[in-house]
């Protein structure tokens, strides 16, 4: 699984960083921004999910690897 942001969409709220740190981190001016390229280990694809469904602008989002 790999993630993005859609920074048209963030507004800065944060839950994606206060849910899934490992995921995601802010920048200087507390937009999220995914970590590791994007990429979510098989082990925090339960946080991601979280932090997707948690996103008030749904500027999350999941890419299924297949």
């Amino acid at each position: 699984m790999k993630l993005q942001i859609s920074t048209e969409a963030c507004q800065g709220h944060g839950r994606c960083y206060d849910l899934a740190p490992d995921l995601f981190g802010e920048d200087d001016e507390g937009y999220g921004q995914v970590r590791r390229d994007g990429i979510v280990p098989p082990e925090s694809e339960r946080e991601a999910r979280l932090a997707a469904a948690n996103c008030p602008e749904r500027a999350i989002e999941l890419l299924e690897e297949s």
